[in-house]
């Protein structure tokens, strides 16, 4: 703990005695050596996306404790590899990546199709691996907040893969087209059994405002983890918004309102404009008034959002 506040310096009190005072520890699901029965068991997992869960959760150092050490690799696309490998060129072979977590003892192994595809058949079934499906290529230019995919699931299956994992980049221009495609990948995997691992991160130039990156603010980064979260809600959303006749997907997955969805989404903005104007005039911040709009607008009633109006038209 002295290496860790010598560390932080200054920021150590921030840091170490910060106690959260909105979500209580108790609503917390923690690590543990029951994780996948008591987070996953009840989940719309198959029983050998559970087996798969099991595997990567058990194995090596960590193995048993609900904890995850998992070595990433994607340099040679993601990143350059002759910046990243240089200092030891020993790793440009994929066979010592491999090694490499064996010897580190991590719960599983994650890289491109290629690292992983060279050495399958000699140790898929010595550590769990995990394929990453999409990438950001750094050739083009100018470069784009894109993630392109690499290969398919088929492809990570045939070489005995327990998971795969894709990134999607929150508000870049190509964000919709991310999350359609690999909610259909994740679909793919667990129907064949594989766990799933979707890394999350914002990248749109408006998040930069006056020199301050904001990229990394927790409101930000906390809305593409929560949109992120396990399978599909992404499918599953789109399936229940098609089927009400909200919304039309054409054959790229590119998404529009229907003018029955549009109705809908104009009655949200309206009362959400209301609802932040009138915590407002009862002397609540703009920005906390903005915060709980989004919070009340969902739930309320007709009735309950009827009346608040007529209030404010009286009173107000």
């Amino acid at each position: 703990m002295s290496k860790t506040v010598e560390i932080l310096g200054e920021q150590a009190g921030y840091y170490l005695s910060h106690v959260c005072r909105t979500i209580d520890k108790k609503s917390l699901y923690l690590p543990g050596p029951d994780t996948v029965e008591r987070i996953w068991t009840d989940s719309d997992r198959n029983i050998r996306t559970l087996g798969s869960l099991r595997w990567i959760l058990s194995n090596g150092r960590l193995g048993g404790t609900g904890y995850v050490s998992i070595l990433p690799v994607d340099q040679g696309i993601e990143h350059s590899a002759g910046a990243s490998f240089a200092p030891n060129p020993a790793y440009f072979d994929p066979e010592n990546i491999v090694k490499l977590a064996l010897e580190g003892g991590c719960n599983a192994v994650a890289s491109t199709f290629g690292v992983l595809g060279a050495v399958a058949r000699r140790y898929a079934h010595k550590i769990p691996f995990i394929v990453k499906l999409n990438h950001n290529e750094l050739l083009s230019y100018p470069n784009s907040y894109d993630q392109v995919l690499f290969g398919s699931v088929r492809d990570a299956w045939n070489m005995g893969a327990a998971a795969v994992g894709a990134t999607i980049y929150f508000g870049s221009e190509q964000s919709r087209r991310q999350l359609v495609e690999i909610a259909r990948a994740f679909d793919e995997a667990h129907e064949l059994g594989m766990a799933t691992i979707l890394w999350c991160y914002l990248r749109n130039e408006g998040f930069k405002k006056e020199g301050v990156d904001y990229h990394a603010s927790a409101d930000l980064t906390g809305q593409a983890d929560h949109l992120g979260v396990t399978k599909p809600s992404v499918t599953y959303a789109t399936k229940r918004l098609r089927e009400n006749g909200y919304i039309e997907m054409d054959r790229d997955g590119l998404i529009t309102l229907t003018d029955r969805g549009m109705a809908i989404a104009a009655k949200m903005l309206d009362r959400h404009h209301t609802l932040t104007k009138f915590l407002i005039a009862l002397g609540v911040d703009e920005k906390t008034a903005e915060e709980d709009a989004c919070k009340i607008e969902h739930d309320i009633s007709q009735q309950t959002y009827d009346a608040i109006c007529e209030h404010a038209r009286l009173h107000l």
